[in-house]
């Protein structure tokens, strides 16, 4: 009753904070056009009434269906709720732009202002629909302490956050399968969040995998959304499509010790450390720690790991959210750093959740080298 509770009132909060926006963008383009609150247009009234329920009730019910009708109305909420964000940003823009102009003295057009603002707004929303859908290859060296005299001049891939679900599916992870076996890979790493946790035929939507070689392996670690609930069907459709799932073991590759530590294993820095404690890390050689999140590098560090992968992040996806995570995740937000001895590359996935934008972050799929 309480996580019922708890997630009644969480609904509570999101669809007033969505009226509230959906309100501001209302009140600053009639007013701005010199509109009466009671006489602005019945049309945007409606529409923007529409459209503020719009994300909320396309997610409830991708949970729990799957058609294609309901994936064409979760994906134009989601388009919506990206553009929704750069609105609001505009919206307030424009509230501060006319008040400083009033206090210096200047007589401004509100009404162009606001039409310039929310212009530039859905012109960068839809550039970042578009980027969203452009996956980038980055390429990275990596110096280990320790590393088997074979594994020099390797290369591994690193994938994560795809979110196959009702925005993208498996012939989104057809094509990342394409690209990713042209780089020929020694070993390949799926760092969590391959499904978005909506409703899906795990199964179908996986089957790409079985195209996904290398010949040190295809490894799997479960991300937060495989663990929404029970995760067991999605494991099962991973390791049936021939990918090695890791749940808190560690494997070797040619001297490489693999290890693998699912999200829900990894967010409470004592259970963390106590999963490493049992996997038992060998400091005296390399190895390369799999989890989904970056929360706790510095447990890692201490269990003597020498190279976390990780995604999650999405480096925000777009602003104003990658301030946040930028201001939560420090330097291991995104790209290469180092704690300690360790070092950590969190990357910022190949797909997305819920708005399938990007801006100041690119989708992409990693290529390590280890010199």
């Amino acid at each position: 009753m309480r996580i019922r509770a708890g997630l009644l009132g969480f609904i509570v909060v999101i669809q007033t904070v969505l009226f509230l926006t959906h309100f501001l963008l209302y009140e600053t383009w009639t007013l701005s056009a010199a509109e009466t609150a009671a006489g602005g247009p019945l049309w945007l009234k409606w529409s923007l009434g529409i459209l503020s329920i719009s994300f909320l009730a396309a997610s409830l019910l991708a949970f729990r269906y799957t058609s294609a009708l309901l994936r064409l109305f979760y994906r134009a909420a989601a388009v919506w709720l990206g553009l929704l964000s750069f609105l609001f940003l505009a919206a307030v823009s424009s509230w501060v732009v006319i008040g400083v102009s009033r206090l210096a003295g200047l007589d401004l057009n509100f009404h162009r202002i606001v039409e310039v603002l929310f212009g530039a707004a859905m012109l960068v929303g839809v550039c970042g629909v578009f980027n969203a859908s452009c996956t980038r290859i980055t390429r990275i060296t990596v110096q280990l302490a320790n590393l088997p005299e074979a594994w020099r001049g390797r290369k591994a891939a690193l994938i994560s956050d795809l979110h196959l679900g009702h925005v993208r599916n498996g012939s989104f992870l057809r094509r990342m399968v394409v690209k990713i076996l042209k780089e020929e890979p020694d070993a390949i790493f799926i760092a969590g969040d391959l499904y978005d946790g909506t409703a899906i035929d795990a199964g179908r939507a996986a089957k790409p995998l079985r195209e996904l070689t290398a010949p040190h392996g295809v490894y799997f670690v479960a991300g937060n959304h495989e663990q929404f609930g029970d995760d067991s069907k999605y494991l099962r459709a991973v390791a049936a499509a021939g990918v090695r799932v890791l749940s808190n073991e560690k494997v070797e590759a040619d001297g490489l010790q693999i290890i693998g530590v699912p999200y829900r294993h990894a967010t409470h820095d004592e259970h963390f450390a106590s999963v490493l404690q049992g996997i038992g890390v060998d400091r005296g050689r390399a190895s390369i720690l799999l989890t989904h999140a970056p929360d706790h590098p510095e447990v890692a560090e201490a269990a003597g790991v020498s190279l976390q992968l990780s995604g999650h992040t999405h480096v925000g996806q777009f602003i104003p959210w990658s301030w946040m995570a930028r201001r939560i995740y420090r330097q291991f937000v995104y790209g290469l750093s180092r704690i300690g001895k360790m070092q950590v590359f969190t990357s910022s996935g190949a797909g997305t959740w819920g708005p399938p934008l990007r801006l100041g972050s690119n989708p992409e799929i990693v290529v390590l080298e280890f010199l």
